[in-house]
């Protein structure tokens, strides 16, 4: 039973309450002396009201599976408004987008990474071309370089399912979670997923990618944004693009890695 009927039944249940505490006043003030019946008196009283309410006040009366279940519609109306502008903007078939948010979202649960930061990873190197691939080796979503990664990929099938868009992304995700954690902020994340760590700057690499992170997180807070305004994407990276090298600190990260990690 989901949460709409639930309320229904409540609702139904207090006018019927109502309604015989009417016709026999002696059952109510029977009732009313008893603990369980006061309670039952006082949720009637909030029903009416908690059908009109936020999602917030709903949960102060629903079950925890209730619950559940409003946070998850919530979620999917999330993923459905981020799919329809990915889909618009980047002129990609319906499915195929809902495929690509759909995996980032699982990915991003499982390694504690925000989902609508690897969509914009995802958006800037290929925007959204699964069989993207770049002079120096980079293939697919993510621009991963497979034969330096090549450890990763061993649980996926090895390196050959680099173009494979769940191994790509899956891979990529945790690339970057790895870097973001290292390096105490999502902008030193992302210089060194671009392999600009040694260098004094990444080419404003990491200010595209913020850009359309920001402009996600609108899409998936319910605001309107417009589709129109492609970016500019990096379709070639250094050769040392994802070598492992020490983390870069910067002086004033934007976005610290705690906001991105674990919670978003």
């Amino acid at each position: 039973m989901n949460a709409h009927h639930r309320l229904a039944l409540l609702g139904v249940s207090s006018i019927a309450l109502v309604a015989l505490f009417t016709a026999r006043p002696d059952l109510g003030n029977q009732a009313a002396r008893t603990p369980a019946a006061t309670q039952v008196v006082a949720t009637s009283a909030v029903a009416a009201p908690v059908q009109v309410a936020a999602a917030r006040e709903i949960s102060t009366v629903l079950p925890v599976p209730a619950k559940a279940e409003l946070l998850q519609a919530a979620n999917h109306r999330q993923q459905q408004a981020v799919t329809t502008w990915l889909s618009k903007r980047y002129r990609v078939a319906g499915d195929a987008a809902n495929m690509l948010v759909s995996t980032a979202y699982v990915t991003a649960k499982d390694i504690k990474l925000d989902p609508l930061l690897i969509l914009a990873v995802m958006a800037i190197e290929s925007g959204l071309n699964p069989f993207a691939e770049s002079p120096v080796g980079a293939k697919g979503l993510m621009q991963v370089m497979a034969h330096i990664h090549h450890a990763k990929f061993q649980a996926m099938g090895g390196p050959q399912t680099a173009l494979n868009p769940v191994a790509n992304i899956r891979v990529g995700s945790q690339i970057l979670k790895d870097y973001v954690t290292r390096g105490g902020s999502v902008e030193a994340g992302l210089k060194t997923y671009v392999g600009a760590a040694a260098f004094d700057t990444d080419s404003g690499y990491g200010s595209r990618v913020m850009a359309e992170y920001h402009k996600l997180k609108m899409v998936a807070s319910g605001q309107k944004v417009p589709t129109f305004t492609r970016p500019s994407q990096v379709v070639a990276k250094t050769p040392a693009a994802h070598v492992e090298t020490a983390p870069v600190q910067m002086t004033a990260p934007v976005v610290a890695a705690e906001d991105a990690i674990a919670g978003l």
